[in-house]
């Protein structure tokens, strides 16, 4: 054959492959509201940036017919290409070619993509959509699963690992996206994750569950805290990860990006003093303190992503931009529980603490917490184990971290939330600060028991004590005369003194103890 015919043979062989399943699977694939792996792939970068890799390999099976099969591209695209001009490398799996099934060489392909991932310094991002193990491979497939799981090991804390469901994803493959960084889900009837299907749970419960109900979008958003951000179509979760990236360094060893903005640093915001009320018993959304100290754009939108935002909603976590530099920032939310740490929150906090601190992330923790929520089932569910997980996460990081303490910090949890005393850098406090080992109706019944008991009227000695208690104790002048807090500040001017604490940290640095790694009460 000459030169010419080879090349012709060539692109008639690329032309076939990118053809995938054919046109009627591409349609039913469509007809489920979904798009084919090259769409989101398409879709996810920047227009002409992907370079595909792999696209001749084939498996190697020859049992129930597998020898037959040409399976295009082994049923998963891989390659790399940019996000808004940063390097990145991708997988797609495609539900067209034997159901995005993964078998030894479609797992072989994700594990080099990881692999350049590493050696390059870029995030992972992995679009899933499979029915699962490739049974005809038998051993083979689960093999492809665990050198994958390896890979996504090796990778956590050096790179970004974002995967999004956007189709199936079912048993042992559920483990790679759990291991890795973010989960993104589309709200769709054909996307869920579960580790054993509905069969299952019928044969083993009696209970008939649908894959939705078992393992959908917004059963793993509110319920088990898997999903971390969720979106109503394909094109929108795309999208999520586009912005997520956005707030994220392409490795451990730099910094996030750093945008331009018009917000000046020093803006005060009197609306501050409105949103946090004057009875300490009442109810807030810490979300509108949040909107007012970052960055907003041109049309006075806030710069911020909150991650995981229907679980565990008595805290708040989430990335934003300060004077253009990344933040993640760390809330009690006093509308939900009154913002109390429990099992699921303290989970939730500790995992987004030491993901911004793997990541350079400088972490900013806004405090309103009465303590921990009492009671024998948080108790038996291990709140002690689950609390310490955020004692861990705050002293073993090393990033800048400012605290401001709104309200509430009483007893352990105004320890566990970014106190000076488990390493923040600056702790500042509203004059509405109440720092005490209890709250003051707590704490007033205890010491004064038997005057409250022998008096008169009860409840009115009760009253006094315990104005008595919250005057004395109950505001941040004890501890900032002891060097806990290093200013008690305007609330109006929250924004400048964060960003001017995070400007003096730009250039922070801790040495640790050498060891091999520490041991995190999982």
């Amino acid at each position: 054959m000459t030169m010419e015919e080879k090349v012709k043979e060539l692109y008639e062989k690329k032309e076939k492959i990118l053809k995938m399943g054919g046109e009627e699977k591409i349609a039913k694939q469509h007809e489920k509201g979904k798009l084919t792996a090259r769409e989101r792939i398409e879709k996810l970068l920047d227009p002409g940036s992907f370079v595909e890799l792999g696209m001749f390999v084939k498996h190697r099976g020859t049992e129930f017919g597998l020898d037959k099969m040409e399976l295009p591209a082994d049923g998963v695209i891989t390659g790399y290409g940019t996000i808004d001009g940063r390097l990145v490398f991708v997988y797609a799996q495609d539900f067209t070619v034997m159901g995005g099934s993964l078998g030894e060489m479609h797992a072989a392909k994700i594990k080099r993509i990881m692999e350049l991932a590493l050696e390059a310094g870029a995030p992972v991002i992995g679009l899933n959509d499979s029915g699962g193990a490739r049974i005809q491979e038998g051993v083979d497939s689960l093999k492809g699963y665990g050198e994958i799981f390896k890979m996504n090991t090796i990778l956590s804390g050096v790179v970004p690992q974002i995967t999004a469901i956007m189709g199936p994803c079912a048993g042992g493959a559920v483990y790679s996206p759990a291991i890795g960084d973010f989960i993104l889900m589309v709200d769709n009837p054909a996307s869920y994750m579960f580790i054993t299907g509905p069969q299952v749970v019928k044969a083993v419960t009696g209970v008939e569950v649908s894959p939705i109900q078992l393992g959908g979008a917004m059963i793993h958003a509110q319920k088990s805290g898997q999903a971390h951000l969720i979106g109503k179509s394909d094109e929108e979760v795309l999208m999520l990860i586009r912005k997520l990236l956005s707030y994220l360094p392409s490795n451990n060893m730099e910094k996030p990006p750093r945008y331009p903005t018009n917000d000046p640093p020093f803006r005060k915001s009197e609306k501050l003093y409105e949103i946090v009320p004057d009875d300490p018993n009442k109810g807030y959304d810490v979300r509108q303190v949040i909107y007012e100290i970052v960055d907003r754009d041109a049309n006075g939108n806030p710069d911020f992503l909150e991650v995981l935002p229907y679980f565990a909603p008595n805290a708040v976590v989430g990335f934003g931009r300060m004077n253009g530099q990344t933040v993640g920032i760390v809330a009690n939310n006093p509308i939900h529980l009154a913002g109390v740490l429990d099992i699921d929150s303290s989970d939730k906090i500790a995992r987004f603490v030491r993901t911004c601190d793997a990541f350079n992330i400088p972490i900013v923790t806004l405090v309103d917490v009465p303590g921990y929520l009492p009671g024998v089932q948080q108790e038996y569910g291990g709140i002690i184990r689950h609390g310490a997980k955020v004692l861990y996460a705050y002293s073993e990081a090393t990033v800048p971290m400012v605290t401001v303490i709104l309200r509430k910090a009483y007893g352990g949890a105004y320890l566990a939330m970014g106190s000076k005393h488990l390493g923040a850098d600056f702790v500042f406090a509203w004059p509405t600060a109440e720092i005490a080992v209890m709250g003051p109706e707590g704490a007033a019944n205890i010491i004064f028991r038997k005057e409250i008991a022998s008096a008169e009227n009860p409840e009115a000695v009760r009253q006094e004590k315990i104005r008595e208690y919250r005057e004395k104790f109950a505001n941040p002048y004890v501890a900032a005369s002891r060097g806990y807090i290093d200013d008690v500040i305007d609330p109006a001017e929250t924004r400048g003194k964060i960003i001017m604490a995070l400007e003096a940290l730009e250039s922070k640095r801790v040495k640790l103890p050498p060891k091999k790694h520490g041991n995190i009460p999982l």
